[in-house]
């Protein structure tokens, strides 16, 4: 099966991007490395396509009340203008996927992951039948500007004044000339912008940023600076088998607002009685680093497992996201890990590990 490119794609390869196969796409890792690109968006401003992901506009009469059956967040706070990160449960109350609704009043739009993009429409079509689905995840692009230096970047090729859209909402007007949908909202930690216009806009727009002093970014930086937020990455830290309550979402939970959703009576059930593991940050002794499925060992027995892990290049220590038994999940708890041969002792601190200067 041959991958699918963006409309970015050939500028990426033009600039000499090392490129990966990622969710059936062939996208950048890096540019120039992933430590240079990380201390642009933490520093000044980064450039990203993430034009992978999917990308749903539903219609139809009362669109978030029906969406509200698949979601554990009240979407009743929602307003034109306005976003909801939230996930969308299976009835063991497992996660099929984390996600963003934008209410723009007479339509709803829904990014998704790029993985996940057919196994959501399928769910969605399957359970809102009352409500049309229109699926741009391969005619629109999708460009996200971050960093302390992204609003001030992007301003200066749009008509939008940005400094009136707050973290989480969302409008739309022109980016370089072109109709563009702007939400303040990424996946960095940082402030800034993802920017979704028609595939032929797209090359422009990111050209003119980068004249502007955007740094291209690839996946490499967007995995380590996601990790020191304490975002979690759909497939690794969050999945099928893991609920909301389980994986540190409990705040997207509003069982006392929504009194009907898929996997509800799951989640009620352990909310009541607690879970037995939990989702936590690690930080390690020294520079050992725990990859993706490490295990949590206790006398030499896993316990839990590592979900992701990296060397902070902000932080200069290694942390990590890992889920072990709730009596071991509060703050200060020491635990091991088995890297290869040897075990590594990891206390569990405060997420997220990196907070951007308000």
């Amino acid at each position: 099966m041959s991958l699918l490119h963006t409309p970015l794609y050939d500028l990426c390869v033009q600039a000499n991007a090392r490129m990966t196969a990622f969710s059936g796409w062939e996208m950048p890792v890096q540019f120039s490395s992933i430590k240079q690109e990380h201390t642009a968006v933490r520093s000044s401003v980064g450039l990203f396509d993430i034009s992978h992901m999917g990308k749903f506009i539903l219609t139809g009469d009362n669109v978030l009340r029906s969406l509200q059956q698949l979601v554990p967040s009240d979407l009743g706070k929602l307003a034109p203008g306005k976003a909801q990160y939230t996930v969308l449960l299976n009835p063991q109350g497992g996660i099929i996927d984390d996600l963003i609704i934008y209410d723009e009043g007479e339509q709803v739009t829904l990014i998704v992951n790029a993985g996940t993009t057919d196994k959501d429409k399928s769910w969605l079509l399957e359970h809102l039948s009352d409500v049309n689905l229109q699926d741009n995840s391969q005619t629109q692009a999708l460009i996200a500007v971050q960093g302390p230096k992204a609003v001030e970047t992007l301003q200066l090729i749009t008509d939008v004044d940005l400094s009136t859209i707050r973290r989480y909402n969302h409008t739309y007007g022109q980016v370089l000339g072109s109709q563009a949908f702007l939400a303040r909202t990424g996946y960095t930690g940082e402030d800034g912008f993802e920017v979704m216009v028609d595939a032929a806009a797209a090359p422009g727009i990111w050209q003119a940023l980068q004249e502007k002093g955007a740094e291209p970014c690839g996946l490499g930086a967007r995995d380590t600076l996601r990790l020191e937020a304490a975002m979690a990455l759909y497939g690794q830290d969050i999945n099928d088998d893991t609920t909301p309550l389980e994986g540190g979402l409990g705040w997207l939970v509003h069982l006392d607002q929504v009194p009907d959703f898929i996997g509800r009576d799951v989640l009620a059930q352990q909310q009541a009685d607690g879970v037995t593991r939990r989702l936590v940050g690690l930080q390690l002794e020294g520079r050992n680093i725990a990859r993706h499925d490490y295990p949590i060992v206790q006398a030499d027995q896993p316990i839990g497992i590592v979900t992701s892990g990296t060397l902070s290049p902000t932080l200069g220590y290694p942390v990590a996201l890992a889920y072990v038994p709730v009596e071991l999940a509060k703050i200060g708890s020491v635990v091991n890990v088995k890297i290869r041969q040897k075990t590594v002792l990891a206390t569990v601190v405060k997420r997220p590990f990196y907070k951007a200067a308000a």
